[in-house]
């Protein structure tokens, strides 16, 4: 793994751990930290990110379709007519809608636009915690909780499988929200979607544990179920 995977992995867990270090308190006997809310239903897609190749159609306008198109390093793509537009952060219905509504503005009437995400490059999830191999991993489209872990080779010996943590950045504070994997597993709970910058964090077996202490003190984080 290399030097810039390595800064972006302690990056992100440096940002949890701040979140833990600042609450007041933390760590002193007998404190019992909020506990982290279930699981919501809003409604998340994937985010385009830098690097990430687009395939851009617009209905009975060949000359307007893209095949293959890379998104920027800024996070931006340069398209006929309308020029540069901001694909980074935003779903293929957002950014369809947005192009959509900029080519409508001065040269069609009521155009259909459809993107579709050919390749990503740039989306990346941590795995850290009681697993076999623990590290920062490529996303390639939509991935579930499992299909997250099942990347770090599964949870270890010692894991407690019913306390799997999503970590995720929202408006630049680490929120929270945990799982029952072993649930998940059999089919009795649903799997939610890890997206971008994501930490998982498998708990581990002992009662009192650095990973969950940790994740009890964050806000709740509300997303999508996979299934």
């Amino acid at each position: 793994m290399g030097r810039g995977i390595s800064v972006w992995r302690a990056g992100a867990i440096g940002a949890v751990l701040a979140v833990w270090a600042l609450w007041p308190g933390a760590g002193q006997a007998g404190l019992v930290p909020p506990v982290v809310a279930p699981v919501g239903a809003i409604t998340t897609d994937y985010r385009i990110g830098p690097l990430d190749k687009l395939n851009i159609t617009v209905f009975q306008v060949k000359d307007l379709t893209a095949e293959n198109l890379q998104v920027d390093a800024s996070g931006q793509i340069l398209l006929p007519l309308i020029g540069s537009v901001q694909a980074q952060g935003k779903t293929t219905t957002e950014l369809s809608a947005e192009i959509a509504a900029r080519l409508g503005a001065h040269y069609l009437q009521s155009p259909q636009v459809s993107v579709i995400v050919a390749d990503t490059a740039s989306q990346k999830v941590t795995v850290e915690g009681a697993v076999n191999e623990a590290g920062v991993f490529e996303l390639k489209g939509r991935t579930s909780l499992l299909e997250a872990v099942a990347r770090a080779k599964g949870v270890a010996k010692g894991a407690n499988p019913h306390r799997v943590s999503i970590i995720r950045s929202v408006e630049g504070v680490p929120h929270a929200a945990t799982f029952d994997y072993a649930a998940i597993s059999l089919g009795r709970a649903r799997n939610p979607e890890v997206i971008a910058n994501d930490v998982v964090i498998v708990d581990s077996s002992r009662a009192k544990s650095f990973w969950h202490g940790m994740v009890e003190v964050l806000p709740a984080l509300y997303i999508l179920t996979f299934l």
